[in-house]
């Protein structure tokens, strides 16, 4: 039975925890999901397994100049984990999407380091606490107080085109603010005025959509919430 104990326990525990926190991203649609974080939480299990009963597999070595540091093993999975955390973050116009499910992907590399050493009663309170984070507390993140920014970009016939002043008075009527405001003549001969837009909670594009198609002045608009 102490096979059982040394070894199959570890990896079942590594296994479910990955399984439970994988669903998790899986059941989001996120880029990494299901089997990803088993394997992850798996592979740091079985090196840490490795790295803890190093004597068994250095049996030509002599005892006493085996010296045995499971914690260089628990550095090296962290490091690896992180160039597989940056393929999973990816930047799209100026949101930047991935980085929650790259912090799974590293918390469940610890997890597996933890079940690998045999530590489980941390591992096991880890796993639950890391599915109440991404699975619980979804309701607290979207209302918590917060400022959203949105990118808007409004072409205009050149001759129609507003000022400066005017524009952000637009969108100070839906409660946002502007930052700097870019003004870029384009070759078909339209004006084109971007800014980057804040406002406390959800920023109201869907409002300021229908109000600019009723403006006969506005030719083409881009309206694109900033995710982070």
């Amino acid at each position: 039975m102490d096979w059982l104990v040394e070894y199959a326990l570890p990896v079942a525990g590594a296994v479910f925890a990955g399984a439970l926190i994988g669903f998790e991203r899986e059941y989001r649609g996120r880029p990494a999901g299901f089997r990803t974080h088993i394997l992850v939480c798996l592979t740091a299990s079985l090196l840490m397994l490795a790295a803890v009963h190093q004597v068994r597999w250095l049996t030509d070595t002599p005892n006493e100049i085996i010296r045995i540091d499971p914690v260089r093993m628990a550095h090296g999975i962290l490091t690896g984990v992180g160039f597989l955390c940056g393929g999973v973050i990816f930047r799209e116009g100026f949101s930047v999407h991935g980085l929650t499910t790259a912090a799974s992907l590293w918390i469940t590399s610890a997890l597996g380091t933890l079940f690998g050493v045999g530590f489980y009663g941390l591992a096991i309170g880890g796993t639950l606490t890391t599915l109440a984070v991404l699975a619980g507390l979804r309701w607290i993140d979207f209302n918590l107080p917060h400022v959203s920014h949105a990118d808007v970009s409004i072409r205009y016939g050149r001759d129609a085109a507003p000022g400066e002043a005017e524009f952000q008075a637009l969108i100070g009527e839906f409660g946002l603010k502007t930052e700097a405001v870019r003004q870029t003549l384009t070759p078909d001969v339209f004006l084109q005025l971007s800014a980057t837009v804040r406002g406390r909670g959800p920023v109201p594009l869907d409002d300021l959509a229908r109000r600019l198609k009723t403006d006969p002045h506005v030719v083409a608009f881009d309206l694109a919430p900033r995710h982070e």
